[in-house]
């Protein structure tokens, strides 16, 4: 091999340690975010995998890998609250809330009602019932003064005092791949996808869902992330020298 052989052979190394390092840095973005919302309600976490491909360019064949990103709908466990404004899905399905800024999709059901008597989640959004925002009268203006005497069935219809009100909608959506996430607890429904009403889901009063976060699992990643990140770091080192010294013995010429 000449020495332009090998230059071009080290920046290749290059390059693929940068791409690396990247990817492990990405990598270990998704996991702290998923540690971070051990807590969160209903989050669901996020997965990286990597997709090899090999393509022509300029009559070249080039092999590169592309990072994708994916959530996991894996069910979280339901703990008990026993506050009756808090909701789980058992089962596949979202609750669906709107606010100013659109309609999302949420599995966090920690719900209150709110001055005017609508049920909310933890950012003000109104809960989606099967005829619209789940509206109770009976509680406007009274605020957390009053005890709150709801009943829901597993259906998602809404008794107050024995007297059907309303019902929760549950909604799922054709391609669950293709759903968007906004913040750590919505999720968005692109252009595209059809979305149905889900009449499989129980929904369970008294409980919410918790992350499916894996803790043991999210630090076994991030230790072995922060690992191949030092590899690929004293790789790219080894390459950097032998680029300077072949850079070196080419100037002599």
């Amino acid at each position: 091999m000449n020495i332009n052989d090998m230059q071009h052979d080290m920046i290749d190394r290059l390059r693929h340690s940068m791409r690396a390092l990247q990817m492990l840095m990405r990598s270990q973005e998704v996991t702290a975010n998923n540690l971070a919302n051990i807590n969160t309600p209903g989050f669901k976490s996020d997965k990286l995998f990597y997709r090899a491909f090999r393509e022509k360019l300029d009559g070249e064949s080039v092999q590169g890998v592309e990072t994708r990103q994916s959530i996991s709908m894996q069910q979280g466990t339901l703990e008990a609250t026993n506050n009756p404004l808090d909701f789980a899905i058992e089962g596949e399905g979202f609750f669906q809330v709107s606010n100013g800024t659109g309609t999302f999709l949420t599995r966090n059901g920690r719900f209150s009602l709110n001055p005017e008597g609508y049920l909310v989640d933890s950012n003000n959004s109104m809960v989606e019932g099967v005829s619209g925002a789940i509206h109770l009268p009976q509680f406007a203006g009274s605020g957390a003064d009053r005890e709150v005497t709801i009943e829901v069935a597993k259906d998602g219809t809404v008794k107050v005092e024995g007297e059907e009100v309303a019902r929760i909608k549950v909604v799922n959506v054709d391609d669950l791949p293709g759903l968007e996430r906004r913040t750590n607890s919505y999720l968005a429904v692109p252009e595209g996808l059809e979305m149905y009403e889900e009449n499989s889901a129980q929904i369970v009063q008294g409980y919410y869902e918790a992350g499916n976060v894996n803790p043991l699992s999210e630090m076994v990643d991030m230790t072995r992330n922060m690992r191949l990140f030092e590899s690929q770091q004293r790789a790219m080192r080894t390459s950097d020298e032998m680029l300077s010294q072949t850079t070196t013995k080419l100037g002599r010429f």
